[in-house]
Order: C-alpha cells, then structure tokens, then sequence
C-alpha cells in the first residue's frame, strides 16, 4: 500500500510540472514504462536526489531548474555529487566511459564486465589483421583497443563456480586465446615511418577502418550503421534510416543519426511502442550494425548476402540502395530467426556483455553450443557433461551428466526469468543457466524474448517417437563420428559468405587523410562524448584505405578443424593482399602476400599470411547439405573452388591485347590487365594441396585450428567411389543406397584407396563370373549358403520353412 501511495505522490508531482526538462523536451517518450519496475527504482531516486517526479535528471544530470539550455545541460544536482548518479550533464548517458555513473548504478555487474568484452576491445578482430601483416605479434593477443587487465580476483568472473573453475582450464590450455592484460593497439603511423617500414600500415588500416564498432565508439554515420554508444549501443532503438519518430518537438526529424526513439529496448518484459507497433527484445538489425562485416553472422542470420550488383530497381528506376556500405542477394535465413528467434534467445548475459575478463577471438567468449538445447541422438542436454562440444581438449567428451538449476545468478534476476520454471533451467556448455530455456519432462520450453513461447523437442526425443528421418539417424545416429568429431552446424549450414582475397590498398599519396576512429573514441570528455560524436575531422591520419575483392562465394564452405578440435566449416578470414602507395604515388608494397616466419612444416620462407578461418555461419537450415557435397567435394577438403584446377597462375601478370598465335605481344603500348600476385600462386580457396601441404594458415586463434590432416581426409574422401560400381548399374531401387555406403566405409575407417581396391577387387571377379559361366555363379551361391548357414551354424532350412 505504502509503495502505491508513494508512486501516486510521485506521479502528481511529475504532473504538475516539477520536470523542468519536458518545457522543452514535450511530448518526449519516457524511457520506460512509468508503471515498470526500472522506473519506479528511477522516480526513488530522483525523489532521493530532492526531485521528485524528475526522472530526467537520474540518467541526464544537468540543471533541472534552469529554463535555458546552454544552463539546463551543466552540472548536475547537488545530490548526485557524493551520491551514485551522473557527476555531470550526459547527452549520451549509456556512454562507455561515464556509464558506471548512469547505467552501472542498477547494473553494475554488465557495466563492470563491459570494458574487458569483446565487444570492446575487438582483440580478435586485431590480431587477425596484424597476422594478415606479417605475424606482427604472432600468435598472441595482446594489443587492442584499450590498455586493460584481468581482475585480480578470479572470483569476480561472472558465472557460477562451475563456469569459473571450466574458464580457468581453458585459459591454461589456451593461453594466447585468454590473455591476462592487453596493451593499446600503437598509434598510426607518419608517412615518414610508411616508408620506413610499409608493413605499419596495418595501423592505418585497423584504425580508418576496422575499429568502429567497438561500444565506445558511436560508429560510422552511413544507412545502418547508425546507433549508440556505450550500453545503448543495443538496447536503444536506431533505425537504418538514422532518423528521429517520437514526439520530441527539439529533435529534428530531417537530420541523421539520431535514435528511433527515446526507449530502452531489453527483455520480454520490456515494451517498446512505436507507432502502432509494439515489440520487445532487441531486435537483430539492431545487431547487424556491428556484424555485417568480418564473419557477417548478423546478416547472414537475416539470410543476406554480399553481392556487387545492384539490382533489383525501386520506382523510380534506382538501383538498390547501400546497407551497411554493401548491396545484397537474399538468401534462406537461418531457421532460428524464421521461427521468431533473437539473438539474446540463444546468446547469453555472459556471450553478449562479457563475464569481465578479457578473450581472445570469439570461441573464447561464447559459451553456448547447439547441444545445449538439441543434445544429441542418444543424449539429452542435461544427460551430457559440462564441456561437451566445447571441448579444447578429449576429456570433455565424457563425465557426469551436467543435469539442469533451479538457480539464477542476482544480475540475471533483473532480466526476464519465466514464473514457471519447471525442472530447472538447461545449463550452457560452460556451467551457466540459460534462463530462457527450461526444461519440461523431456522437452524444453523457450521462452523468447519477442514474448512468444515454443516447444523444442530435442534429438533422443525425437528419435524415441520415431520423427527423424532415415536420413537424418544415418547422419547423425549411425555415424557417431558426425556427432563426437563435427560440429552440428558443419552439416545444417547450408551455405556461408565467403568474400575471397580482400586486397587492401593504403595510399599515403597527395597528402591523402582519413578519420582515425581509435583516436577519436580515446577522446572523450567528462560529459561522455567522445571525439566520433564533436567532430569526427579533428581526428585525421595519414593514409586512405580502399578494399576490394576477388571474388564471392556462398555455396558449401569448405571444412577444416576449429579451436575446439571438431570439424566445422571455414571461409576466409583476413586473406588480405597488401598494396601500400608512398607519397610519392609509388608501390611500396604491390599485390603483396605477407608470409608467417618460423611456422613449424613451413619451409624457409614460412606460409602464406592469408587465413581460413573457422566459423559458425548463423544460416541453419532444418534440412542438411548433402552427403556428396562434403564427401565428393574438391573444396570440402580444402583443395579449393573446381579443385584449384580453374583459375591461371595468379603469380604471372595477365596481359590481354593483340598477340600472335605463339602468344607475342602485337603493340608497344600495352597495360596490365591483371597485375601478378607474387606470393600467391594457387586459387584463395585453395588452402592445401594434393599432398596434404598447407598453402596458407587456417584459424591462428587457437592451438588445434587446422586444415583437415591425412587421416580426416581420407575418411572424408570418397570421390569417384560412386562411380566404380554405378556405372553399370540397371534401372530401379538399389539395395543399399549411397548413403549407406559411406556411412559405412566411415565407421570401419576405410579410406578411399582402400576402398577402391576393394571395389577393383569385386569388379575383377564379376568379370571373371561372367567369363566362368552363369552356371557357375549359381553353384558357388548355393555353396555359400550351406557353408554359411546349414554346415556351420547347424541351420536346418526345412525348419524355416525353405523350399
């Protein structure tokens, strides 16, 4: 009752005026629900701070009694200068480097995590650029965006004790993927040092380029990119478009770059009205702001493909429009998203905010497999141990099952947690809740964050009430390895971007300048703004970066081993080919291929610095890739697009004009039509050879990435084995199928040599049958027959009823 009067006061005193800020800010949406709880907790504290009813000024700050703006934003109330609060007046209050002040007051443990998240400090995304240069700190990774280190106290790891204990084994597995402290990616280079060394302008690169979408950065202005910065990176609305829809008369609804709406978008209880349409969750454009580069899983979930081209054409005859700097093919989405599925739906607190020590690539700071929910075909989730398809090493294939929890951490409570719990929530791979999956008997009901629930029915289960099909038991019943040695998305991910050979060219000519977006997010001030957000030209650096590519691909990728020892499939990483123009308008670097020194198997010269890297692509699709397109596949095992036997020597300059027929150029003044690759001389998608030789590095994050060694390729291979039978096979069903074949050959480890000449062996003697006489055959049948089964086994026929 107490609580309803106080909101009641509370709410006539916002009535009558007492929020000075809405004068001129009317018609402004409130950032939450006002019956919400996280607004109740906001009106106590503006109460607290002397002004009740003003809720402004608990994430804003600012002068709330002033009726002038240049006065109404500085400072903050009297209050909040000993008291948790904003210490000063933030335009931007979820901004990284203030949010401790505003955000961090009711969610303290996200915002103590968020400076040693990936998200922040894009440690992997550094790393693979400056191996991409030349192994420039080798396999470890220890630059990135910001100097930070671990806590001290391995306690204040977010997660329970098991997750604490498991993410303590993996850092001593892996430590150059689980790096203790991180120093400050080093400064852009001159044009003096370019020349000096050309292989600094990875600097430029990263810098210009890579580096915008860290949360401490408000990113690049362009059609979806547009977004926040700090916390509200995600959890404030910004449409692609950049404009402002509320009812904020101050805001301009002409200009760019500003928020959708003045909401929090966050969990299922949480509701975002805009219009007349009403959602919650964050939606995954939301995402996609971030990753539609690198792996472009964000976009690739939406079913979205890079294409060059520009069709198709709107009314007025235009082509399409740029997203993200890119066109698009629409491609299936994955089946998670058809069915309504967010990305918070699978990806945890943890996987999105960071447990508050720092990991090296992505495998390090995602903790969710999909056997967390689906299980396996002879396992239920909760029957698996902890690890399970996260393994890094063999142990984690066995233990005790790891069971389900009744049990939240406090900082997952303030999210929503289902009222009916049921048998406890299914754990992560990792030993953390997923509060939004509970288990029921022997399904899982999900609990998505768009407000809809839905049933899942995991594998045993489904094999139990015989709904997997023959194909699907073969795969994944059958074939154990398929389950034990791959991961499951290797086969139900049925395509994946795969952009081949970025060239990179950095022109320090004519005095060429771009913005430094590093430099400009390390500049902000004590209102939280930083130097992206005032004037984004102060930052210049010498150097122009352009990128372009080879070519595109997004059909079957190919398959190598990930950091986590199972087979996945891989596109290219950093495959990055180096052109550096000095001042002077000259190459220092052309079409340049760095190698990666003192790599053991490599030779003298080292491998080739462009990488394969190891994904999950987000396109899950119910109904698998087929058998034949990994098992007969040329690009499966790595030999690349056509088995490498399409595409000339990208080592020799193409010249293209009049020649004779013995190939003499005609006239004097020629050009190059395609200028040689030096360093490179098989296909992008070609990363090992016929002899099993390593043509470039797959996946240098962790200790057990590889191309597929002599023994997996030999299981894998089975090209040209249909053909040695099926030749002379007559019309109608065979008795075995395919299928079955090379489920077969799999589980007895029988390679595709031998099982050619097991094949040679039975041709030879069917057509030594057919010379000996049909008679014969018939003979020898019935001889079999009472060998096998009459003399041996004592069968009397008769009493089988044989005739």
């Amino acid at each position: 009752m107490k609580k309803i009067v106080l909101l009641a006061v509370l709410l006539a005193t916002y009535a009558f005026g007492a929020n000075q800020c809405i004068v001129c800010h009317k018609g402004i949406e409130d950032i939450r629900d006002r019956n919400s709880s996280m607004m109740r907790s906001i009106l106590r504290i503006s109460e607290k701070a002397g002004h009740p009813g003003n809720d402004c000024i608990v994430c804003h700050g600012g002068n709330p009694k002033s009726k002038s703006k240049k006065y109404a934003h500085r400072g903050t109330v009297e209050y909040f200068k000993s008291n948790p609060g904003p210490k000063e007046y933030y335009p931007a209050p979820a901004s990284s480097w203030i949010n401790q002040n505003t955000c961090g007051v009711c969610h303290p443990n996200q915002v103590a995590a968020q400076m040693n998240s990936l998200m922040m400090t894009e440690q992997g995304k550094i790393q693979g650029a400056m191996w991409s240069f030349g192994a420039k700190e080798g396999y470890t990774h220890v630059n990135g965006n910001y100097k930070t280190k671990n806590p001290d106290d391995p306690h204040k790891r977010l997660g329970t004790d098991t997750y604490r204990v498991y993410m303590e084994k993996l850092a001593m597995m892996e430590p150059q993927g689980f790096p203790t402290e991180m120093k400050e990616l080093p400064a852009a280079p001159t044009v003096e040092e370019i020349h000096k060394d050309p292989s600094l302008a990875v600097y430029t690169y990263l810098r210009q380029e890579c580096l915008r979408c860290h949360t401490g950065s408000k990113g690049r202005y362009r059609r979806g990119d547009y977004r926040g910065i700090g916390c509200a990176s995600c959890h404030v609305p910004y449409s692609n478009e950049g404009f402002y829809e509320g009812n904020d008369k101050s805001i301009k609804k002409k200009e760019r770059a500003h928020m959708l709406s003045h909401q929090i978008q966050s969990s299922r209880k949480v509701k975002v009205k805009i219009h007349d349409v009403e959602y919650s969750g964050v939606p995954v454009e939301t995402c996609s702001t971030c990753h539609n580069r690198g792996k472009r899983i964000g976009v690739s979930y939406q079913g979205l493909m890079e294409t060059e081209y520009q069709s198709t054409f709107d009314a007025e005859g235009h082509g399409q429009p740029k997203l993200h700097t890119k066109r698009y093919l629409h491609m299936k989405e994955d089946v998670h998203y058809k069915k309504g599925m967010l990305c918070q739906d699978c990806h945890t607190s943890n996987d999105l905010h960071g447990d508050g020590f720092l990991a090296g690539a992505n495998l390090g700071a995602v903790e969710i497999e999909c056997q967390d929910c689906h299980g396996t075909t002879k396992k239920y989730p909760w029957e698996l141990p902890i690890g399970y398809s996260d393994e890094f090493s063999e142990k984690e294939k066995v233990g005790k099952p790891r069971g389900v929890t009744q049990t939240v951490a406090k900082y997952l409570k303030q999210g929503y947690l289902p009222k009916d719990k049921g048998d406890g929530y299914i754990l992560t791979a990792r030993g953390n809740p997923l509060p939004k999956a509970v288990k029921k008997g022997n399904k899982i009901i999900m609990h998505l964050a768009s407000g809809k629930d839905i049933e899942l029915k995991p594998l045993k289960l489904l094999k139990e009430e015989e709904a997997l099909s023959k194909e699907a038991l073969v795969a994944m019943d059958v074939v154990e390895a398929h389950t034990s040695e791959m991961e499951c998305y290797t086969c139900h991910a049925t395509w994946a971007p795969q952009c081949y050979g970025c060239h990179v060219k950095v022109d320090y000519s004519g005095g060429k300048k771009n913005p430094d977006y590093l430099k400009a997010s390390h500049d902000h001030d004590m209102h939280g703004t930083t130097g992206g957000m005032r004037d984004l030209k102060k930052y210049l650096v010498p150097g122009k970066v352009t990128e372009t590519r080879s070519y595109l691909r997004w059909e079957n990728p190919a398959l190598a081993q990930n950091g986590e020892g199972r087979i996945t499939p891989v596109i290219p990483g950093c495959q990055t080919t180096i052109t550096v123009i000095g001042k002077d308008g000259k190459a220092l670097l052309q079409n340049y291929i760095f190698k990666i020194p003192n790599v053991e198997g490599a030779g003298k010269e080292g491998q080739n610095a462009i990488d394969m890297a190891p994904v999950q692509p987000h396109t899950i699709q119910k109904e698998a890739r087929s058998c034949e397109s990994c098992h007969t596949s040329d690009k499966a095992l790595g030999l690349g697009v056509g088995g490498g036997k399409l595409g000339a020597d990208p080592s020799k300059t193409t010249i293209m004009d009049l020649m004779s027929a013995d190939g003499k150029i005609v006239p004097k003044q020629v050009d190059e039509q395609i200028p040689a690759i030096p360093n490179l001389k098989h296909d992008y998608s070609q990363f090992v050879d016929e002899n099993t030789t390593q043509l470039m590095t797959v996946g240098h994050h962790w200790k057990l990435s590889h191309p597929l060694q002599k023994d997996e390729r030999d299981k894998l291979d089975r090209r040209g084995v249909c053909l040695s039978c099926h030749q002379d096979i007559p019309k109608g069903n065979l008795a075995v199928s395919a299928m079955t074949h090379i489920a077969q050959m799999a589980e007895l480890k029988i390679d595709n040599k031998e099982h050619q000449g097991i094949l040679n062996k039975i041709l030879n003697l069917g057509a030594l049958l057919q010379v000996i006489g049909g008679g014969f055959i018939i003979l020898l049948i019935l001889y079999v027959i009472y060998r096998k089964f009459i003399k041996q086994k004592s069968i009397n026929p008769m009493s089988r009823g044989w005739k």
